[in-house]
């Protein structure tokens, strides 16, 4: 399956969550079988030689994709989520989206200084969660620091916001109109 036809699997919706934002639903592409195998194929393949010692997952849509790349892997998972979701000891990062301010936490213990984290989620638009998310794991000191998602919507120019040590890396490019 090819770039364009993983786009066909890919709906997007308007004025979602607010007006005036344009929503890239995964979820279609998750549930054409085809489709989620290649994507985690890919995911695979890009990773597989890089020493990732644990991959990181944004709740929500990152809790799909991520813990099956860290099972290809064989490696650990880690949930990034939303405050008050997590039992033991947390650290926590806020930030700005486009759509106003949230926070994100993870457990303390979730990742060492002798792990290499791959970060996971959906989409990079303004890239406010994972650049949160990135500042998170970095209070740990890991080794090293990627950072992958299924679609970048390239013209929000989100990458930008992220430090020059973070490897970023997209599946699929799209634009907002």
């Amino acid at each position: 399956m090819n770039n364009e036809e993983l786009k066909k699997n890919l709906r997007v919706v308007p004025d979602f969550p607010i007006k005036g934002i344009q929503f890239f639903d995964v979820t279609t592409l998750f549930k054409n079988p085809i489709a989620m195998k290649e994507i985690a194929d890919r995911l695979y393949e890009m990773y597989k030689d890089k020493g990732i010692t644990k991959v990181v997952g944004i709740e929500s849509r990152g809790f799909i994709m991520a813990p099956v790349l860290a099972n290809m892997l064989n490696v650990g998972f880690v949930p990034i989520r939303k405050p008050g979701k997590l039992p033991a000891e947390t650290i926590e990062q806020s930030y700005a989206k486009e759509y106003g301010t949230d926070t994100i936490q993870m457990h303390k213990d979730g990742i060492e200084e002798n792990d290499v984290v791959l970060i996971h989620d959906d989409l990079l638009a303004t890239g406010g969660t994972m650049k949160a998310a990135c500042d998170l794991v970095k209070q740990m000191k890991p080794k090293k620091v990627f950072v992958n998602f299924i679609i970048e919507i390239t013209n929000l120019k989100g990458r930008e916001i992220f430090d020059k040590d973070v490897e970023i890396e997209a599946l699929l490019d799209c634009t907002e109109e």
